[in-house]
């Protein structure tokens, strides 16, 4: 039976498209086209009309049909996060207390900590472990109104560990909750067992792990961590030129804690977007322009490490599309909380609620490859909406950053739970 459902008395409808953008950049961002007193339909998984309530559709016709009276309230596409590290065991505490007494990220890593910590508690984990905890997590992040989410490997470090991270990854997929994209980051640290042979290590990504995830299906990207201690720029463009003969389109992890050429490897190498780019400088937005790669901007991240504000300002001034991701991980950034994430946007980075909307809907639905299916309002696309509860604007919702702001959130046209 058909799955029916009707939101009328939608105080504005936001980022509403008839034929929706790949991407919006530079001046496009403050655009967010809306309607003011609307109605949306929704039929099985899409959006199949809208309009405002002066043309609110007769529903005689309509059997089985849920009615949501959304007077007040604003309606919205889903968050789209396109950068997070969900699927992880145990947690690192320990080390937020670390960095409180004065070690560094880098200190805190060649001590055994951050990356390998979490590797060590990933390989002692069982797979249906590692499900439910992640499960929690996803669940945890669509009640906060995300709507699509891409998941990294990477704590595995090992095949059969990263082969494990990608299966769960993919029964989270089955769950048919909301799309999901899995990328492989085997190349996110060393392992202590190569650390005096990083090639080694990069041998068994390339002749081993690849060929392993390619004959199961597990990966739509691949992604390298290109940084100081971790993998040099020949190194990243070596792995995502191996991970193209498989079919995965690279990621990058670039210019967190240093300047290391990561984004112009990335571009070299089609990518399809750029993240945390801390350290991104002129050369490199110049670099951005003339590209189809999309700079991330993940907030959680340098606020947990208090690392220096990546340029998005100067980056959307000079024209670029910019997206804005969470980075949920156990060491850097332990929260999925995209609206969060919009009040940094605006508070930190002077965003306007505008760009900060469009950055964490439409450009990281792009960063995944899923902006025909979700991050704007257009007929077609899946029904995976956030009903706000009433408030005066959607401004309220970066300003009021402390705030549950979402009343209910609809996943493939009915309400999640």
């Amino acid at each position: 039976m058909a799955q029916k459902l009707l939101l009328k008395n939608i105080k504005q409808l936001i980022a509403v498209y008839q034929t929706a953008p790949q991407k919006l950049e530079g001046a496009e961002m403050k655009r967010l086209p809306s309607l003011n007193n609307a109605w949306l339909a929704a039929q099985d998984d899409v959006i199949i009309d809208y309009g405002t309530m002066e043309t609110f559709p007769g529903i005689t016709d309509w059997k089985d049909l849920e009615i949501i009276d959304c007077e007040g309230k604003i309606v919205m596409p889903c968050f789209a996060d396109s950068h997070t590290h969900i699927v992880y065991a145990g947690n690192r505490e320990q080390e937020f207390v670390d960095r409180i007494n004065g070690l560094t990220y880098e200190e805190i890593a060649s001590r055994g900590g951050g990356i390998l910590n979490s590797a060590n508690k990933l390989r002692e984990t069982s797979e249906d472990d590692l499900f439910e905890q992640s499960k929690l997590r996803l669940h945890e992040i669509i009640l906060q109104g995300t709507g699509s989410v891409e998941i990294k490997s990477g704590y595995g470090l090992c095949l059969e560990s990263e082969l494990k991270m990608l299966r769960v990854i993919k029964r989270l997929k089955n769950l048919n909750w909301i799309p999901i994209k899995a990328t492989f980051l085997g190349a996110h640290a060393v392992p202590l067992e190569f650390k005096d042979n990083k090639t080694g290590y990069i041998d068994v990504i390339i002749n081993q792990m690849l060929p392993a995830i390619a004959s199961e299906n597990l990966a739509n990207f691949i992604d390298v961590f290109c940084e100081n201690n971790y993998f040099t720029a020949q190194e990243t463009k070596q792995i995502l030129e191996a991970g193209k003969k498989y079919g995965l389109i690279g990621k990058v992890h670039a210019e967190q804690l240093s300047h290391s050429n990561g984004i112009k490897t990335a571009i070299e190498c089609d990518a399809i977007s750029v993240d945390h780019l801390e350290f991104c400088n002129q050369d490199d937005i110049l670099l951005l322009k003339n590209s189809n790669t999309m700079p991330t901007i993940l907030p959680g991240a340098a606020f947990f490490l208090n690392l220096p504000l990546p340029p998005a300002r100067k980056m959307i001034d000079a024209g670029l599309a910019v997206a804005f991701a969470s980075d949920f991980n156990p060491g850097s950034c332990p929260t999925g909380n995209i609206k969060l994430m919009m009040s940094m946007a605006c508070i930190q980075y002077k965003l306007t609620p505008e760009e900060a909307i469009n950055a964490t809907t439409i450009n990281s639905a792009y960063a995944m490859g899923l902006q025909n299916s979700v991050g704007t309002i257009t007929i077609g696309k899946l029904a995976n909406l956030i009903i706000t509860k009433t408030i005066n604007s959607y401004s309220f919702l970066p300003y009021a950053f402390g705030s549950d702001l979402i009343d209910t959130v609809i996943i493939n046209g009915q309400k999640f739970k």
